[in-house]
């Protein structure tokens, strides 16, 4: 027996060494994995170059959340509260944490302090604008990315189904107009398609894929750092992604119950005891880590130790304040939210998602076909929990947009090429295509819709700010310094008095410190804080007005009650006056010489205007954006721009 087991051992160690040797000296194994890493890195270097063309060729206004819930705070948190930048009531009532806004404050603080002293600000002022867009490129890219790299994970490498996925990304309408925006909502997708990369999806699986003759019950997790590193990269990136945006945790909520109850799943479960406990552990270390740094991060920001999240489901669930901003039908994301992220794919992803809890799904891996039920789960517990809240937008559920496009990719492939199996390993020059009409009006109706809203669509409301910051740049050229100098130049002093621009916009209608960019170029817009200390659905909450409700209802009582109710003559009036074409009359007949703005002595004169698209989402932007120029502090003589 003793001869026999050492024998037993040499083979065994025979064997094993000669399976070292194998795995590190076989060139076939170590080429392809270069081949694999090398592609990925060249997909993301193509990704990032397109999103930066992308983020160049988007110069639309689409919503304010773009400027005031991430520019406005991070131009303060660089340039300090004398900057003139517009912090709104969400961060005066602490409902928004500090992190998002930090990451776009690292881009200003990298031009303020590498670009060099002697830098001309002009030339200062134009990266300043630039610096959030090639920072948001670079989370875009990592969204596209790391949808395609799970669509690989999920279907295989180099499958026709996660090209599918690479190419359905980059030639989504909704992320070419959007992804490269500094929303919140973008940085959460590009937070939740890591998280979602990096999770074990072998906890859905089953153990051993069902092979009884094996004596150990469980799939190895979690036996290696490698493993144990993505968990936590995994439960980092959601948690950042819950803090940001409360909601999002409907997404982990979702995936982390079917991991517990296998409800709908096919095979037994691997999550063993020790596996279980492992979550847990982890669960509790990552989540205390990202909790405490965001806490610490907001007490820095706010000066007081406060819990953003909780604050902003309070406001906004509890005390459903996000109403006073619009409210929407149930059907909203059914009825237009799916249809505007999907655009020409969503039948595909319609489908997707109905197959996915079909018994044909057994044609994919056990883990493969319980993740893309995970999937399913996660738009449906989502959409079905945020149509309860009465205040809905399509960019809520952009996060969704990785589970989307993995969802429909097969069937997209089934449909346009002859692959008959969406997991064959293919590479995209020998894809066979069909039904080639139908997708090339597919894809030119993506790049209509792309194009219009991200060139031409509301694209006033950002030309202003630069015709505004041309014509400060050329009155005031001694004024230009960023940050603002405690004291003005000797030679003018009268220039602190000067109010350069009034918007009588809508709230929010435009960007503001970001693009107006230079701290001495004062303006003045109308506000619409919400009724924030008024029970919901009370009288008190019903008849409030704020002064941009005030001001469409009454221009010419608004002018010359709230704005100017004084009886002196232009009391910080303007140089410039912005506003859309429908209330020239109004201003007209409040400055006419028989009017009550009589006294002011102004003429206004029409010195810039711009079309602002086909349609809008409210009557009051509806025409030309148009700049007046009052003539009070000195006649410019400018001419009237065709």
């Amino acid at each position: 027996m003793s001869s026999e087991k050492k024998s037993k051992a040499k083979a065994s160690s025979a064997t094993s060494t000669s399976t070292s040797n194998s795995i590190t000296s076989n060139p076939s194994k170590s080429h392809v994995s270069h081949l694999i890493s090398t592609q990925a890195r060249e997909a993301l270097a193509v990704i990032f170059a397109f999103r930066l063309i992308n983020a160049l060729c988007v110069r639309t206004f689409f919503q304010p959340d773009e400027y005031f819930q991430a520019l406005e705070p991070a131009w303060r948190m660089v340039f300090g509260e004398d900057s003139g930048a517009w912090i709104t009531w969400e961060w005066q009532h602490k409902i928004r944490s500090s992190v998002h806004p930090a990451v776009f404050a690292l881009g200003y603080y990298i031009v303020e302090n590498f670009g060099g002293p002697g830098m001309d600000p002009t030339i200062k002022a134009k990266w300043l604008i630039a610096a959030p867009k090639v920072l948001q490129s670079g989370f875009a890219a990592l969204s596209d990315w790391y949808s395609w790299r799970l669509a690989e994970r999920l279907y295989g490498h180099s499958s026709a189904a996660a090209w599918s996925v690479f190419l359905a990304t980059l030639l989504n309408p909704w992320q070419w107009y959007t992804a490269t925006r500094s929303f919140s909502n973008c940085f959460e997708t590009t937070l939740t398609a890591m998280a979602l990369y990096y999770w074990p999806w072998e906890l859905l699986g089953t153990d051993n894929d069902g092979n009884k003759e094996s004596q150990d019950s469980s799939i190895p997790l979690f036996e290696t750092w490698g493993q144990l590193n993505s968990l936590r990269l995994s439960l980092m990136l959601a948690a950042y992604a819950v803090l940001l945006r409360p909601t999002n945790i409907l997404i982990w909520m979702a995936i982390g119950t079917l991991v517990l109850t296998r409800a709908t799943l096919g095979g037994k479960s691997p999550l063993t005891r020790r596996n279980l406990l492992v979550v847990y552990r982890e669960v509790l270390l990552c989540g205390s880590f990202v909790l405490g740094l965001s806490v610490l991060a907001d007490r820095l920001y706010y000066g007081d130790w406060t819990f953003p999240p909780l604050t902003f489901l309070h406001v906004n669930v509890a005390q459903d304040l996000a109403a006073f901003y619009g409210q929407n039908d149930w059907h909203y994301y059914l009825s237009q939210g799916i249809p505007l992220l999907c655009t020409t794919i969503t039948p595909f992803v319609l489908k997707g998602i109905y197959k996915s809890l079909d018994a044909e799904t057994s044609k994919w891996p056990v883990v493969t076909s319980n993740a893309l039920k995970a999937l399913s789960f996660v738009i449906l517990t989502t959409i079905s929990s945020l149509s309860f809240i009465s205040h809905k937008e399509v960019r809520f559920i952009t996060p969704l947009l990785p589970a989307f496009h993995i969802l429909g990719a097969p069937h997209i492939v089934s449909f346009f090429t002859t692959i008959a199996d969406a997991t064959a390993t293919c590479s995209l020059p020998s894809l066979g295509w069909k039904k080639v009409p139908l997708l090339v009006a597919g894809l030119l109706v993506n790049i209509i819709i792309g194009g219009y809203l991200s060139y031409f669509h509301a694209a006033a409301p950002i030309s202003v700010m630069s015709f505004l910051r041309s014509e400060f740049e050329t009155t005031h050229p001694t004024h230009l310094a960023i940050p603002r100098p405690t004291t003005e130049p000797d030679d003018d002093d009268s220039f602190s008095q000067e109010l350069f621009a009034l918007f009588l916009t809508p709230c929010h209608a435009t960007p503001w410190r970001s693009h107006l960019v230079y701290p001495s170029l004062r303006a003045r817009a109308l506000t619409c804080e919400p009724p924030i200390h008024t029970p919901p659905r009370s009288p008190q909450r019903q008849a409030y007005q704020d002064e941009t409700r005030r001001f469409y209802a009454d221009p010419t009582a608004f002018l010359q009650q709230a704005l100017w109710p004084r009886d002196g003559p232009g009391e910080d009036m303007a140089r410039f006056i912005v506003g859309y074409e429908g209330i020239e009359s109004a201003l007209r007949a409040y400055f006419d010489p028989s009017g009550p703005g009589a006294r002011h002595k102004v003429s206004l004169k029409e010195v810039w205007s711009q079309w602002n698209g086909l349609f809008t989402d409210d009557d009051r932007k509806a025409g030309r954006l148009v700049v007046w120029a009052t003539g009070f502090y000195e006649d410019e003589g400018l001419p009237v721009e065709p």
